[in-house]
């Protein structure tokens, strides 16, 4: 029973740490995100649709699409939280189910005038997952995989209307 009880305050205590390592930020660091978004990975092509920052939150909705058919859909939001911003991130096959049984979880790692990363605190297919804004109209993803290695996917600013 003690040994529980200690392991316990120590994760606590590790999760704490976590979490108040956390770079202080707003959402509305994040306007640089808005918009449309798309390019081609392999032979799809992906979009990425974020909604302005409001109501301390900015989320996206995701489609891959290709040869006709949608592959996948994804929906990502960042919130306030602790002085800091929190990720969550789910992707679905068509007829939206859900290919995970919960959204993956990540917290702030960093953030810039034009770029974010976060860090993934649950169980998912990404270590890291980050975004950057180098121009007016480019829009990089950067996915960090558990394996070490990262895959950028380079987006270009695109309007629907």
């Amino acid at each position: 029973m003690i040994i529980r009880n200690t392991l316990l305050a120590a994760g606590a205590m590790l999760f704490s740490s976590v979490l108040l390592a956390q770079p202080q930020a707003s959402i509305d660091q994040l306007d640089w995100m808005t918009g449309n978004w798309a390019g081609m990975l392999g032979p799809n092509q992906l979009e990425e649709n974020w909604i302005a920052t409001e109501g301390s939150s900015i989320a996206a909705m995701v489609r891959m699409t290709g040869n006709g058919s949608t592959s996948m859909f994804e929906m990502i939001t960042i919130e306030e939280a602790n002085g800091s911003l929190v990720l969550h991130i789910q992707q679905f096959d068509p007829g939206f189910e859900a290919r995970t049984e919960a959204p993956q979880e990540m917290i702030l790692e960093e953030i810039t005038a034009n770029s974010v990363k976060f860090r993934a605190v649950s169980e998912g297919g990404m270590s890291t997952l980050g975004y950057s804004h180098p121009d007016a109209d480019s829009f990089i993803i950067h996915v960090g995989r558990p394996d070490g290695s990262t895959l950028d996917i380079p987006l270009q600013a695109r309007s629907l209307w």
